[in-house]
């Protein structure tokens, strides 16, 4: 049975040794509706509460996981904060792209925040924010804690780990990548979607369920990247190779292999 995040297409593969008309597969994106309920339904902006809950975002992903795409959202947003503050989240109507996530009735709600019903492309998981400071209000709150020291040679052999439990990335080599692991290099869970920011949701949202949330991702950062990462006490690695490796903040969580020369 195809997976629905995978289609298959036929394409024509243009190539010096010669042209071939042959089957290819690409990965799915559509867009998902996520919905809030609190303590009963949270009225629309139709006023049609009816149960479904109110609409807070639409963010284009890849199907699969999307309870768990939810979850993490809302969590990235500062919406919820741990596994408590979720009483339900199930899928919500025939289409299969809406998620309603019922709340805990006494969570505090901000709900001018949820006025602004953004749209997210699956490309940058910041594209709509509506300033810089959207982006780092929650961050600088919500310092990571902990004396935890991962190994150098654990760090390096990350990313092939990773790259092994891609199944979505070796049928349509598009997809991202978000892999959980322990100390020890041990692969907990990996996600996989068309957006590298919904990857990273989607595990945050399945370890909030385990009431975990620590991860690991693979790409290059950005200016705001390391600020963000600096800001929220997070120990930030990139370009890990079988040769090393950049610490770009906090460095004193990794153990390196050889001391500065």
């Amino acid at each position: 049975m195809k997976s629905p995040a995978h289609r298959d297409v036929h394409i024509e593969a243009l190539r010096d040794a010669g042209n071939v008309h042959r089957a290819d597969t690409i990965a799915v994106e559509e867009p998902l509706e996520i919905r809030l309920l609190k303590n009963g339904p949270l009225v629309d902006s139709t006023g049609d509460n009816g149960g479904t809950g109110r609409p807070v975002s639409i963010t284009m992903r890849t199907p699969g996981n999307d309870s768990e795409l939810a979850l993490g959202f809302l969590h990235g947003e500062g919406i919820i904060s741990a596994p408590g503050d979720v009483i339900d989240v199930r899928p919500c109507g025939p289409s299969g792209n809406v998620v309603r996530v019922t709340l805990r009735a006494d969570l505090p709600l901000e709900l001018d925040r949820l006025n602004r019903n953004f749209y997210t492309t699956s490309s940058c998981g910041v594209c709509g924010k509506a300033s810089i400071e959207a982006v780092t209000a929650s961050a600088g709150i919500r310092r990571v804690a902990g004396d935890m020291v991962v190994s150098e040679i654990v760090l390096r052999a990350l990313p092939d780990v990773l790259k092994a439990s891609q199944a979505g990335f070796a049928q349509t080599g598009g997809m991202h990548a978000v892999g959980l692991f322990t100390s020890e290099g041990e692969l907990v869970a990996c996600r996989e979607d068309v957006g590298r920011h919904n990857a990273m949701d989607k595990l945050v949202g399945a370890e909030l369920m385990h009431a975990a949330l620590p991860w690991h991702d693979r790409g290059a950062p950005s200016t705001l990247a390391v600020e963000l990462a600096e800001s929220a006490g997070m120990t930030l690695v990139a370009f890990l190779r079988s040769g090393g490796c950049n610490v770009y903040c906090h460095p004193g969580r990794v153990r390196p292999v050889r001391s500065p020369s």
